[in-house]
């Protein structure tokens, strides 16, 4: 009855009250994972400690779901290592794809539910790199990427180190994704983490009160525009009466209402990282040299509102998402000795929808942000290619850019906040479709006015 009387204040049902607090409680249960000792007491406490807190979040079937990928993909590690890559790849999103269709978890979120869907999707991923890299382990180096020297496996994790890598510090219910070579490392005492390594011990208490600080800050910034903006008003009869810049107005209000949501419980799975030890990515080169927490961060909000161009949003927003889809999609869709382009940049955008769920919002949204990116990229070519006395006409494309990426982006994302089609589509027609063409607009002009080599190329030229 507690519950139920708390739940009603807040305005969530029981079952999200119940994430939420699990949620959070991530951040103390992290703080004593900081205290035991390395090796076997970290990965059994890990591994515990992950499996209680999805139980008590989602309910036995939650575990049992965790428990497929997770099984599959370590089988595959132990059975077929040249293969097991692929093989965990296909396995795990297969699985993630039959969930997101049996669950239709966008529309339980819509309406105030909660089911385990959110806390697979981690999960996944971690399965995915975690095999990649122990195939990457069979591989000769100097025939590998940067990425997979750093992270390649030589030998195969434990069954426990394996768990506790998927469920350390309640990091599967929201993220950050991170590798296993990594994770063992930090459990071990290895690495940066090692007493040898350069610096004292980082104290993580300053870096973990900025992010619950920015937690509060961001929920507060939620719950105060969320009642002027609500989604609802997309399929009003009022919203198609308004004028054109209206509607467009009330299209940036609404991303950028939503986005202080995912900013919130970005900000809580930083803080229980950071305070776990996990998140120390090593020391600043300054002096004296400062801890870095980056290996927490997934969202830069400044970043994000800011943005000059299309390019820098993944570097800016889902950070350890996008580092993995870079990683592991569109870095290995190059051939060698070729540039990456449009088809990889789409793939990848693909991949990433289909990670999300199979409504059509999220397919629309992310064929839509390889469209802005692409267009993006064209302008960036135009002001790099404008030589230093035309200072004006390189600052307007900056603020070209700038707009662009504003404009384009809050349009494209109504469609991952709606999710549906009829939504969707009445969404962007009722602003003709502005944010869709535009793009393409910008590319197919990118085919006529080639820009030139950076004006800085050809002033070493004339030199």
């Amino acid at each position: 009855m507690g519950m139920d009387s708390m739940a009603a204040s807040m305005g969530v049902s029981v079952p999200v009250l119940r994430f939420l607090l699990c949620f959070a409680a991530t951040v103390p249960l992290s703080f004593l994972c900081r205290l035991l000792p390395r090796g076997l007491p970290k990965h059994l406490y890990s591994a515990v400690v992950g499996v209680i807190l999805s139980y008590v979040s989602f309910g036995v079937s939650s575990n049992l779901h965790f428990l497929v990928p997770m099984l599959l993909g370590y089988a595959s590690m132990l059975l077929h290592r040249p293969r097991c890559g692929i093989l965990t790849f296909f396995i795990g999103f297969g699985y993630l794809i039959g969930c997101h269709v049996y669950y239709m978890s966008g529309d339980a979120w819509k309406e105030g539910g909660i089911d385990a869907t959110g806390a697979l999707m981690v999960l996944t991923l971690k399965v995915i790199s975690c095999a990649v890299n122990y195939n990457d382990g069979l591989l000769k180096e100097e025939a590998l990427l940067d990425s997979q020297k750093k992270y390649r496996l030589v030998n195969l994790p434990s069954l426990i180190e394996y768990i506790g890598y998927c469920l350390c510090c309640g990091s599967h219910f929201a993220g950050p994704v991170y590798e296993m070579k990594d994770y063992l490392d930090w459990a071990q005492g290895n690495g940066i983490w090692s007493s040898g390594a350069k610096g004292p011990s980082p104290s993580p208490y300053g870096a973990t009160i900025r992010a619950l600080l920015q937690a509060c800050f961001c929920m507060a910034m939620y719950l105060n525009l969320v009642p002027h903006f609500p989604l609802s008003k997309f399929t009003d009869p009022t919203y198609q009466e308004w004028c054109f810049w209206k509607k467009l107005g009330y299209q940036y209000m609404s991303g950028f209402t939503a986005r202080w949501k995912y900013y919130f419980i970005w900000s809580i799975s930083e803080a229980s990282i950071i305070i776990s030890g996990l998140g120390f990515s090593g020391w600043t080169d300054s002096s004296p040299p400062k801890p870095r927490w980056d290996r927490a961060k997934n969202v830069d909000i400044i970043g994000v509102e800011f943005a000059k161009s299309a390019v820098t949003i993944p570097a800016v927003w889902n950070i350890q998402v996008s580092t993995w889809l870079r990683h592991y999609v569109y870095e290995r869709l190059v051939q060698s000795g070729k540039k990456p382009g449009f088809f990889q940049l789409l793939a990848t955008q693909t991949v990433s929808a289909v990670w999300h769920g199979l409504y059509p919002g999220y397919i629309i949204f992310f064929v839509q942000s390889a469209l802005m990116i692409a267009g993006s990229r064209v302008i960036y070519r135009w002001q790099q290619a404008v030589p230093p006395t035309m200072a004006l006409v390189k600052n307007v494309l900056v603020f070209v850019n700038f707009a662009y990426t504003l404009l384009v982006l809050n349009y494209s994302c109504v469609g991952f906040m709606v999710l549906s089609l009829h939504e969707t589509l009445a969404s962007y027609g009722s602003v003709y479709y502005i944010g869709t063409i535009i793009p393409i607009v910008v590319i197919l002009l990118g085919k006529v006015i080639k820009p030139g080599k950076p004006a800085r190329s050809k002033a070493r030229k004339e030199q």
